[in-house]
């Protein structure tokens, strides 16, 4: 069985991928800020499929623990989902929230590069792959969106991961969903693609062959 590791992983998103990778035959490990809010999902997938790291992202030294305890577990990492992410608080840079700026920038970008730095000899052993969740946002304009900002440096930096890893045999996706109703919104919202719209995507990528890459997948609700 391969080992497949999510942060971001107590909710929506992440919740939704570890259903998904479970039954196309992985084990998981899931990463989030509070372990508390993972035992319940890991006693749905089954304590033999799945286990349970605190880490935040933040955090380098917890990431390298995060790994370390994968590879205790399970003995190899052969896929690693990088999704932890935040969202803004306030409009543009005159109604933005400094703090949040600062805890988006150390969480979606800087969190995200220590994910990949922490895990990168046991995926580079493995010949793995690396998902990272970047966003519509990190593709287009959006007048004054600091956390579209954030999200065009992850698709800059995993255009260049991509390439510094495929002489290492390493794929590397970069998922770009649109709107999606997870735990980000107060409100629902009735035209956005759900959790598991994006897990698919996430398994799609996934189960290509040795010597097919999914670069990047793009998706967005078909209404708005």
């Amino acid at each position: 069985m391969k080992t497949m590791l999510i942060t971001g992983a107590s909710t929506g998103i992440g919740a939704a991928t570890a259903r998904r990778a479970v039954k196309a035959g992985y084990r998981v490990a899931l990463a989030a800020r509070s372990k508390d809010k993972l035992e319940g999902l890991v006693a749905e997938l089954g304590e033999d499929k799945s286990l349970a790291l605190a880490c935040d992202v933040q955090d380098f030294a917890a990431q390298q623990a995060m790994v370390a305890a994968v590879l205790g577990r399970f003995g190899s990492l052969d896929a690693v989902f990088a999704n932890a992410g935040l969202g803004a608080k306030g409009t543009g840079t005159a109604g933005g929230d400094v703090h949040n700026w600062r805890e988006m920038v150390l969480t979606n970008v800087l969190g995200l590069m220590f994910t990949v730095k922490a895990s990168y000899e046991a995926v580079v052993a493995a010949k793995g792959h690396y998902l990272l969740t970047g966003s519509v946002a990190g593709r287009k304009v959006l007048p004054g969106s600091v956390y579209g900002a954030t999200k065009w440096a992850v698709t800059g930096y995993g255009y260049n991961l991509r390439e510094e890893m495929r002489e290492k045999g390493v794929k590397v996706t970069l998922i770009e969903p649109g709107m999606v109703d997870t735990p980000f919104f107060d409100e629902p919202k009735p035209n956005a693609l759900t959790p598991d719209d994006i897990a698919g995507a996430v398994l799609y990528a996934l189960s290509q062959p040795d010597n097919v890459m999914a670069g990047e997948i793009w998706i967005e609700p078909l209404m708005r």
